[in-house]
């Protein structure tokens, strides 16, 4: 048997939580299917309200999500760089983008669309079956985070509201 060295779109795509659970001959179809980009600076990766398409994993450079209104940034969510992913909802459905991604440095990014994901679920379902398990996995824990931030805002509005009622009275 030849042991062949992971290429380097292998190895990054080894330390993306959706991809981790896959064995490196798993990871050599991932990696042959991707797809490259380079952006420069300033340059939109999708616009908020665009459908989503797939994923995308920040080889070198560094993105903004940002919520937007009229074409100007409303407010930065989050930057994002080498290693990092975004869009990974859009696996799943096609509904709008929730933010905007902008590139910040010029970078090169990985992309991973929907039908990617179809084409390794069709020729290997155990692969996609691992993506799509892992994809849910992620999404879950996400919501409960959210759950959990939405509990505590919940808790300080009834604190400041009753606060309200006690000197109003």
């Amino acid at each position: 048997m030849i042991h062949r060295k992971p290429t380097e779109i292998e190895s990054l795509l080894a330390k993306v939580p959706v991809f981790e659970n896959l064995k490196r001959r798993e990871l050599r179809t991932i990696a042959g299917i991707v797809h490259r980009r380079q952006y420069v600076a300033g340059e939109y990766v999708f616009y908020q309200d665009d459908p989503g398409l797939g994923m995308y994993v920040i080889e070198d450079g560094e993105v903004v999500v940002a919520l937007m209104e009229k074409d100007k940034i409303k407010k930065e969510l989050a930057v994002l760089k080498d290693g990092n992913f975004f869009g990974e909802l859009a696996l799943l459905d096609e509904s709008p983008r929730s933010a905007s991604v902008i590139v910040r440095t010029d970078a090169n990014l990985i992309g991973f669309f929907r039908p990617d994901l179809f084409e390794v679920i069709e020729k290997s379902p155990t692969t996609g079956l691992k993506i799509v398990l892992k994809l849910a996995e992620i999404i879950g824990e996400r919501l409960r985070n959210t759950n959990q931030e939405l509990a505590k805002v919940r808790a300080e509005l009834d604190a400041l509201s009753a606060k309200g009622k006690l000197a109003s009275g």
